[in-house]
């Protein structure tokens, strides 16, 4: 779907302005969205296993493929859905799950996601090869560092962080 996206994109003047307003929304919705979801982890989990308690293995091989496919196309066109949205989709497909159990599975899918995306946008133009070596060189330590520290965390206290800087970042981009 990540590729099928960046195909129909080719068609698209993603630098307009109603485009940059539609993207900003996009994601800013998808961020508030998941911060909830994460602060109501509980609940939402209650509230699926009464509504589909019994999830059969297939039924769920079914939903995590759309799933995927959602994905591809959101991370196409906004970079956001592999980490924000995916994380709802596992908390909901697999309660059993602990939350660096969740992040670590949801990374490892978002890295060939975002390779595909990213190489497309690339291809396209659209990157800008400063903001990426800037980001670069904030991100790899800040990998390393987060990824020793969720192991470490209390699962509440990484959940209300993560929801905390999402619904910071998505509450500026709905604004």
């Amino acid at each position: 779907m990540a590729i099928l996206t960046l195909v129909v994109l080719l068609f698209f003047d993603l630098n307009s302005t109603p485009s940059a307003r539609l993207t900003s929304g996009a994601l800013g919705a998808a961020l508030l969205v998941t911060a909830v979801a994460l602060v109501f982890r509980t609940a939402l989990l209650a509230y699926f296993s009464t509504q589909f308690p019994d999830l059969r293995l297939r039924r769920i091989d079914a939903l995590r493929v759309v799933t995927g496919g959602i994905l591809g196309v959101l991370v196409s066109i906004s970079s956001v859905g592999a980490g924000a949205i995916g994380m709802i989709a596992l908390v909901i497909l697999y309660p059993q799950l602990s939350t660096p159990r969740i992040v670590g599975s949801d990374i490892a899918h978002a890295v060939p996601l975002t390779l595909i995306a990213g190489s497309g946008h690339w291809i396209r133009g659209s990157v800008d090869t400063f903001i990426l070596g800037s980001l670069l060189t904030g991100s790899i330590p800040g990998i390393v560092i987060g990824s020793c520290m969720t192991i470490r965390m209390p699962d509440q206290v990484l959940r209300l962080a993560l929801a905390a800087v999402l619904f910071i970042v998505g509450g500026r981009l709905v604004i």
